[in-house]
C-alpha cells in the first residue's frame, strides 16, 4: 500500500475499533460476528436482504423459477471480478453454495429437497429441486449466516476446514501482509468494483466503496478506546462500552447513533456433550437461578429504554414471539436453583466457563454467570482470555481436563433469532449443530414441520411448541436484549442504517 502524507492519508482511510479482534477470515467455518463483518467487505453475495427484510438480487442480475416450481435458474451480473484478476463463473457460485450449504442452519432444513446445483455455462447456474423450495433466495439472501461467493478452487476446501486465503470479489480487498491478528488488519479498495445502480437500502442496493482503506485497530481497554476517538485517532467504534457513552456525546466531534436496525441478545451456551450439563435436569437448574434484568443491567446500566427482558426463544415482539413453557426462567431463585442442582445429581464436576476479557458486553454477560454457579455451589473454574482464542477454542469437543469448556457466552441480532429457519442456537441436530452440539429430535422435527406449513396459526402453534421444548431441553439460556449504539467521528460521511456493520458507502469529508 502506498504511504501517502499524513493529513491526505488519513482522509482516504477510515480507522476503526472493531467489536472484537479478527482469529478467522472464514465466514462459513466460524459464526462470529467480526468475521462475517470483515467478509461483507471481501465477499459478495447472490442476493441480499434490504432494510425491510426483503430479498434483492445482488451478484445476481436476476432469476427465473420454472412452471412446476422445481427449478430456480440464476443469471450472474456483468463484470464481476475477484480480487485475483479472474472473473467470477457460475461454477465459482456453485462450489460456494455447496461449501456454505453443509454449515449454514437454514439451507441444512432445505437441502434434503435439492436433487442438484449446477452451472449450465459461464454465467448461469440452476438448482433442480425434488420439491418446491419457496424459501430458497430468502436462505441464499439471509444477513445471519450469508452465503459468500469465494473462487471455486478456495470454496472445494471442505467446510469444516479453515481457509486461509480470503478472496472474494468484494468492494474491498484484504490486505494479509498486514494482518496482525490481536493487533490490527486492513482491507484496500477494490478499484475493479463495479456496484448495482440501486441506491443502498439496507444490505442491498449499490456497495459503492467510497474509500481508499479502511484499518481495524485492536484496542482492548475501552477507555483508551474513547480517548482515541476523541482525540480524532480513530474515526469509527463499532460497539463502543455502555458506561463511556455519556462521555462520546459531550464530544462536539462525535455522533453516537443506534446504527443495527435491531437489538442485541445475549445467550449462555451449555456444552451438552460434557458432564454435567449433558444432564439437561442441571441445565434446567441453572436456568432457574437467572433473571435477565441482572444481565442486562451488566451490560447496558440502570438505563430502562436500553434493554428489554426477553424470555422466549423468539426475538420478541415479531410474529413468532411466545412464552409458552418459559415460566421457568421467571423462578428467579438461587436457593430453588441450589435445590434444584442437588435433585440433579450434580457430583462436584468442574464446570469451566470461559469468558472473553477483550471483549466487555459479553464478558459481563459471563460474568453475571460466573457469579450464579459459584453462589449455587458449583466447582467453578473461570478462564479468560480474548475473543480470537474463544472463538477457537469453543469448537473443540474435548473434556474440560483437555482443554474442552462447560458454558460460553455470545450475543446475536434480533433478526436472526425471529425464525426457526436460521435461529442457529435453537438447533438441535447434533454433531452439526452450532457449538455445544444439542441433540433433541423433537426440535428438529418441529422445525421442519415449521418449514412445510404455509398456514400462519400453524405456523404460531408450532413456534409455541418450539419454546415449550426448547425451555425442557434449555440447551442455552436467552438472557434478553440491549441496544448497543456504534459512534463515529462527526466527519464520517454517509453512515447509514443496516442490519449488519459493513463498511461500503461509508466516507470521509
Amino acid at each position: 500500500p502506498n504511504v501517502v502524507g499524513a493529513q491526505g492519508g488519513a482522509a482516504r482511510m477510515l480507522r476503526v475499533i472493531p467489536q472484537a479482534n479478527l482469529t478467522s477470515l472464514d465466514p462459513v467455518w466460524t459464526t462470529a460476528v467480526v468475521t462475517r463483518n470483515n467478509a461483507f467487505m471481501i465477499y459478495d453475495q447472490l442476493c441480499a436482504q434490504d432494510a425491510a427484510g426483503e430479498i434483492r438480487p445482488q451478484m445476481a442480475q436476476g432469476w427465473s423459477v420454472a412452471d412446476d416450481r422445481l427449478a430456480w435458474t440464476f443469471t450472474l451480473r456483468d463484470g464481476l471480478f475477484f480480487h485475483d484478476g479472474e472473473r467470477v463463473l457460475a461454477k465459482d457460485a456453485v462450489a460456494s453454495i455447496k461449501r456454505w450449504a453443509r454449515r449454514d442452519p437454514f439451507m441444512q432444513v432445505l437441502w434434503p429437497s435439492v436433487a442438484e446445483v449446477e452451472a449450465l455455462d459461464d454465467r448461469r447456474f440452476r438448482f433442480r429441486l425434488h420439491r418446491p423450495v419457496p424459501l430458497l433466495t430468502m436462505a441464499l439472501g439471509q444477513t445471519q449466516f450469508p452465503c459468500f461467493v469465494m473462487p471455486e478452487r478456495i470454496a472445494s476446501i471442505d467446510a469444516f476446514t479453515q481457509i486461509r486465503e480470503a478472496i472474494g470479489s468484494g468492494p474491498f480487498r484484504f490486505v494479509p501482509g498486514e494482518w496482525n491478528p490481536g493487533q490490527r488488519a486492513v482491507w484496500a479498495k477494490n478499484e475493479r468494483y463495479v456496484p448495482r445502480q440501486e441506491p443502498v437500502d439496507g444490505l442491498a442496493g449499490g456497495r459503492a466503496p467510497r474509500i481508499d482503506r479502511i484499518e481495524w485497530t485492536i484496542i482492548t481497554d475501552p477507555a483508551t478506546s474513547a480517548n482515541a476517538m476523541t482525540q480524532g485517532e480513530q474515526d469509527y467504534w463499532e460497539y463502543p462500552l455502555h458506561d463511556l457513552l455519556p462521555l462520546l456525546r459531550r464530544s462536539r466531534e462525535m455522533v453516537v447513533q443506534q446504527r443495527l436496525l435491531d437489538g442485541t441478545y445475549g445467550i449462555a451456551r451449555f456444552n451438552t456433550l460434557q458432564a454435567p450439563f449433558n444432564n439437561p435436569a442441571i441445565r434446567r437448574a441453572v436456568a432457574m437461578a437467572v433473571d435477565q434484568r441482572d444481565y442486562l443491567r451488566a451490560v447496558a446500566g440502570n438505563e430502562q429504554a436500553g434493554w428489554g427482558v426477553c424470555e422466549g426463544v423468539f426475538t420478541c415482539d415479531t410474529p413468532l414471539a411466545n412464552e409458552a413453557g418459559s415460566e421457568i426462567l421467571k423462578t428467579r431463585s438461587i436457593e430453588r436453583a441450589r435445590a434444584a442442582l442437588r435433585e440433579a445429581g450434580y457430583n462436584g464436576e468442574k464446570v469451566v466457563l470461559i469468558t472473553p476479557g477483550d471483549y466487555p458486553q459479553i464478558n459481563a454477560l459471563s460474568l453475571v454467570t460466573a457469579d450464579i454457579l459459584t453462589r449455587m455451589g458449583v466447582n467453578l473454574e473461570v478462564i479468560s482470555t480474548d475473543w480470537g482464542t474463544l472463538v477457537q477454542r469453543r469448537a473443540s469437543k474435548e473434556p474440560v481436563e483437555r482443554g474442552g469448556w462447560s458454558i460460553i457466552h455470545t450475543t446475536s441480532s434480533g433478526q436472526s433469532l425471529a425464525l426457526p429457519v436460521f435461529h442457529l442456537f435453537l438447533r438441535a441436530n447434533g454433531a452439526n449443530a452450532w457449538f455445544g452440539w444439542p441433540d433433541d429430535p423433537e426440535i428438529e422435527r418441529l422445525r421442519g414441520a415449521w418449514v412445510e406449513t404455509g398456514d400462519p396459526a400453524e405456523s404460531r402453534r408450532i413456534a409455541e411448541a418450539l419454546n415449550r421444548r426448547a425451555m425442557e431441553f434449555m440447551h442455552y439460556l436467552p438472557l434478553g436484549y440491549y441496544w448497543q449504539p456504534s459512534a463515529w467521528r462527526r466527519n464520517v460521511t454517509g453512515v447509514f442504517r443496516a442490519p449488519a456493520t459493513v463498511f461500503w458507502n461509508i466516507g470521509k469529508a
